[in-house]
């Protein structure tokens, strides 16, 4: 037997409510009141789907006063703004009001929230397989005696097989129950109110049919009925928690002291949060920025990648702005806050990942678009098969047997298992090619794209500059090296890297923003900037460079590039070719983004993007109805990935890129036309296990609302329909596919 799904009334999947159904707390204390405005942040418990979300939206906005009415559906937080008299506690009534638990939110409470569900649905899910795997072990004994089994022994097996069910149905079956009831009780369907009602249905047939000495039972079909569900909402809960994960990364990166500084000049530790503009801050050596500020004493080099993705450190001076996720890598810096905590950039790139879950968690997969035509379908069908059993033959045991058993007959497996089967098989496939997938829904969309936007460094690019050694430079690197060994910057390490091992020279010294200096046998060296060697800045060429000099010689220039990946062009070239459109999005500067796309031949780039004006770029290409795919690497770039139809990380990229990413390859970008080509095949394997699961239910349906079925037939129809689809996904292995 197997899982029977049902629609939410919209068609939608949903979740599990509160236990009450209506749980609320006092929140007035939440409530933050700026310029006339109140804002409040709640958490809301069991809404799932994107009918829930429009249901509890659409409630919100209905008050007098809300000016805004904003659900993620990822992490269940609600964000309310609005003017008037409203009170906090008439926002939560209204939303309990439709059967939902509502409190003040907290990220804490939304992990502790996650993992509770998870461990209960795991829990419930384990009850129910054991459960299952006994009574099935019973229905293959009684099915083997059909003929020759005594009526008491069977009556005994099928009472043996109702002990056994009764205590995993009533625990297994609660968080379906209590959804259920939560829906009713308050004037609503949900998915749960049909899966109930098969379930208690089916069960009380089967105790019915086992009390009158019946030939059949279904007990093991209510007890696999729910497991097979229950893994489908494990799993659920899992994908959800692991994408709320990128926010909750985000948000610890956030939530760190700063030191304030007060009108006596004393320092003192303070919550980032409790920072408001114009307060002045110190930020140390080796401290990372969570505030946006605008220095006013101090002159040091900065590692602005998480903000920019340029990987090359930047200096800074009195009076330049330092963004939150900089790292100040030099000498200390004060300066002024410009804004709150919670407007800065590291909160801008936040809330575009709450609105990407947002947006993906709306998306309705091919499986939920079936199961929301095909399920009313088959409650109609067994609807009428007992209203009309009911009038043709006017036994109500036989139109109620009739009933249950096309809902059995009918339990969608085949259709149940058509995605999962497909995406488990693509799945191991990209595993096998070094690349690791999120989600299944991820094929679905990933085979639907049609622009491809790359940032450039780390993604397009090596990400790490490497020198370019011409005839002076070589002959001066060992003594060069000799100084750079005592230096982390970036092109200090890339010369290291070309030099290989040595000595370091005696009594380095470092000039913040400029280079280093040592006096190496009465000879005077220095490694760094044109001007620290006194070169004009304007007669030097452009891009990365160190000058080194020795005493009087003339200073001998060291040139660094970051080089393409080796299968750049090639990919480029290919994804072309397969009619898909290509830019450079990046917030390197505008000379290192030009000589990329010429030599990768891409015609469209952008240089110096912001995070916010990333995700403005995309949303533009959304708009003008492109299907997007976002690759990139760094924090500058997760904002925008969220944002974005699918996306993609490679394997060094930051832990929130690979977070909110749909798929993590490692090795050249040549992965990405794997995932093309395997995401392509599993969605046609999909649409054509849908089309083989139409068909058998074609032929399970007439058979079902005729009478002429027992659980064996039941049993055999159920599993030759999964074989079919699952031999059927699994052509997505084979060799001679590997290059479709």
């Amino acid at each position: 037997m197997t899982a029977l799904a049902a629609p939410h009334a919209d068609g939608c999947p949903s979740g599990l409510a509160p236990p009450d159904g209506s749980q609320q707390d006092d929140v007035s204390a939440f409530v933050r009141r700026t310029k006339g405005v109140n804002h409040l942040d709640l958490l809301v418990r069991g809404a799932k789907c994107g009918g829930c979300l429009s249901k509890i939206e659409g409630a919100v906005n209905a008050l007098s006063g809300v000016d805004t009415a904003r659900l993620n559906l990822s992490n269940g937080r609600m964000s309310v703004t609005w003017q008037g008299a409203l009170t906090g506690h008439q926002i939560t009534t209204s939303i309990a009001s439709l059967g939902y638990g509502v409190s003040a939110y907290s990220g804490e409470a939304v992990a502790s929230t996650e993992q509770t569900e998870e461990r209960q649905l795991l829990i419930a899910m384990g009850v129910a397989g054991f459960a299952a795997a006994n009574i099935m072990l019973l229905s293959i004994s009684v099915w083997a005696g059909v003929g020759e089994m005594g009526s008491a022994t069977r009556q005994t097996m099928h009472a043996i097989s109702g002990l056994i069910a009764f205590p995993a149905v009533l625990f297994s079956g609660r968080h379906f129950f209590k959804s259920a009831w939560a829906a009713l009780k308050h004037r609503h369907v949900n998915m749960d109110v049909p899966i109930s009602l098969a379930v208690i249905l089916a069960f009380s047939t089967s105790v019915w049919e086992t009390m009158a000495g019946g030939p059949h039972a279904y007990f093991d079909a209510c007890v696999m009925l729910l497991f097979f569900l229950l893994i489908g909402r494990f799993l659920d809960a899992r994908l959800r928690r692991r994408a709320y994960a990128a926010a909750h990364d985000l948000a610890a990166l956030q939530n760190r002291s700063v030191t304030r500084i007060d009108q006596t000049g004393a320092a003192s530790a303070a919550r980032a949060e409790n920072i408001t503009a114009g307060d002045q801050l110190l930020l140390a050596s080796g401290e990372r920025a969570v505030i946006d500020m605008q220095i006013i004493h101090g002159d040091s080099e900065v590692d602005e990648s998480m903000v920019t993705g340029e990987s090359l450190p930047n200096r800074i001076l009195p009076g330049a702005t330092l963004y939150a996720g900089s790292v100040n890598l030099g000498q200390p810096l004060t300066g002024t806050a410009l804004k709150a905590a919670s407007d800065s950039v590291l909160s801008d790139i936040a809330r575009m990942l709450e609105a990407g879950e947002q947006r993906k968690s709306a998306y309705r997969k091919i499986a939920d678009r079936a199961v929301s035509l095909y399920v009313p379908f088959v409650h109609t069908t067994a609807a009428l098969a007992f209203l009309s059993w009911l009038v043709i033959g006017g036994d109500v045991r036989v139109a109620i047997m009739i009933a249950v058993s096309t809902l059995i007959i009918t339990c969608p497996c085949a259709l149940a298992l058509a995605a999962p089967v497909a995406q488990v098989v693509a799945s191991g496939r990209l595993f096998k090619s070094g690349i690791y997938l999120k989600s299944g829904d991820a094929l679905e969309r990933i085979a639907a794209i049609d622009h491809i936007v790359f940032d450039k460094t780390g993604t397009l690019t090596i990400g790490a500059p490497q020198l370019i050694e011409g005839d002076a430079s070589a002959a001066a690197l060992p003594e060069a090296a000799r100084l750079a060994r005592a230096s982390r910057h970036p092109l200090s390490r890339a010369l290291v890297a070309a030099a290989g091992p040595g000595d370091i020279a005696p009594s380095v010294t470092e000039q913040s923003g400029l280079g280093l200096e040592a006096d190496i046998d009465g000879v005077h060296y220095r490694l760094g900037s044109a001007e620290w060697v006194g070169i004009d800045k304007r007669s030097a060429s452009d891009g990365p460079t160190l000058w080194f000099a020795a005493g009087d010689a003339a200073p001998v220039q060291f040139r660094f590039i970051d080089k393409p990946h080796s299968d750049a062009a090639a990919t480029i070239r290919q994804l072309k070719s397969m009619g898909i459109g290509v830019e450079i999005l990046s917030g390197d500067k505008p000379q290192a983004v030009s000589t990329l796309a010429v030599q990768l031949e891409i015609e469209t780039w952008t240089a110096e993007a912001t995070p916010q004006s990333k995700a403005d770029h995309l949303e533009t290409l959304r708009q003008a109805g492109k299907s997007l795919l976002m690759v990139g690497d760094g924090l500058n770039d997760a904002g925008a990935m969220s944002l974005a139809y699918a996306s993609l990380a490679p394997g060094g990229a930051m832990d929130i890129s690979q977070a909110v990413s749909d798929a993590v390859y490692s090795g050249g970008i040549s992965s990405i036309l794997e995932i093309l080509k395997t995401s392509k095949l599993a969605r046609q394997t999909m649409l054509q296990n849908f089309g083989l699961a139409a068909v058998y239910n074609l032929i399970a349906v007439p058979i079902a609302v005729t009478g002429h079925v027992t659980p064996l037939i039941a049993a055999i129809a159920m599993s030759a329909s999964s074989l079919i689809v699952t031999l059927n996904a699994l052509r997505i292995s084979l060799p001679k596919r590997a290059t479709a």
